[in-house]
């Protein structure tokens, strides 16, 4: 199949992804072309049909970096209402939980928010277009596109309105090319694209091995009796075995609402292992249900 010639779109910087990252990113450059009374033309591009539509976290949130990038934060609106007011650290048998008289270092969360990290993303494009940030979502970049040189010279998004053959349908609109001076990968740790530059300019070569686990999560809304805003509950121990590296996480959010979610590594040797089912029996312990 011919392709059509793709409309081309040119930029100082593109940032591809619109998560916490890569927003932080487009608005730190903006505020500083805007200190220095410079023109920079910043975008971001995101796969989702709305910022934040990909990110399902509940989730802990330090807000240092936040204070440095946007100090008013509180006065500008940000979704961040829960502040964390406990920790419990818990070791799960099949029948009982047994409370760690002290947390791990790294579980401390004294002036950290229990928040929605869609709602945050949303909150910081708004910051961002304010800015004069261009951000378009439901644009998924599909390839990397280099120069004469071999340098990274942007990105094309994919074409639409193909069908299940392969053919064009009566919707197809053909991609677009975006060039900018600087592309900025911010579409996750193991985006699609990134993964190609990993390869191209060999960029883990001198990194530590990556370390992988599967993390199901959901959001459930609960008796408000049973609802402590601000609690925080991670768990080890049962159901996994001692030889299964696997833990969970109890969220109390604002709105009756709690994150919970389990994780397994993915080195567990059990073949028979369903770290779906492993989640539902997690959600039966006495301490949890």
């Amino acid at each position: 199949m011919d392709r059509d010639p793709r409309e081309v779109m040119e930029y100082d910087v593109l940032v591809v992804g619109a998560g916490p990252s890569g927003l932080s990113a487009a608005i730190r450059l903006k505020q500083l072309a805007n200190e220095a009374g410079q023109e920079l033309s910043v975008c971001v591009v995101e796969k989702g049909s709305e910022v934040g539509a990909h990110l399902l976290s509940g989730a802990v949130f330090e807000p240092h970096a936040l204070d440095e990038l946007i100090p008013d934060w509180k006065e500008k609106g940000a979704p961040l209402t829960t502040p964390a007011r406990e920790d419990r650290f818990l070791f799960l048998t099949e029948t009982k939980a047994y409370k760690s008289p002290f947390a791990p270092p790294q579980m401390h969360n004294h002036g950290n928010y229990i928040i929605s990290l869609g709602n945050l993303a949303r909150w910081m494009a708004g910051q961002a277009e304010e800015l004069g940030v261009e951000i378009y979502p439901g644009f998924a970049a599909a390839e990397v596109l280099y120069d004469d040189r071999g340098a990274v010279k942007g990105v094309a998004t994919g074409d639409m309105g193909i069908g299940k053959d392969g053919e064009r349908t009566a919707n197809y609109t053909p991609g677009m090319e975006l060039h900018a001076k600087q592309t900025i990968f911010a579409e996750g740790c193991r985006g699609s694209l990134t993964k190609t530059l990993f390869e191209r300019f060999d960029l883990r070569r001198d990194a530590d091995p990556q370390t992988y686990g599967i993390g199901i999560k959901e959001l459930w809304e609960v008796d408000p009796a049973k609802s402590q805003p601000g609690l925080i509950v991670h768990t080890i121990g049962w159901p996994m075995d001692p030889k299964t590296y696997g833990g969970s996480w109890l969220y109390h959010m604002e709105g009756n609402l709690v994150s919970v979610g389990f994780v397994v590594g993915l080195d567990y040797e059990n073949p028979h292992l369903s770290p779906f089912e492993e989640f539902q029996r997690y959600k039966t312990h006495p301490a949890i249900r």
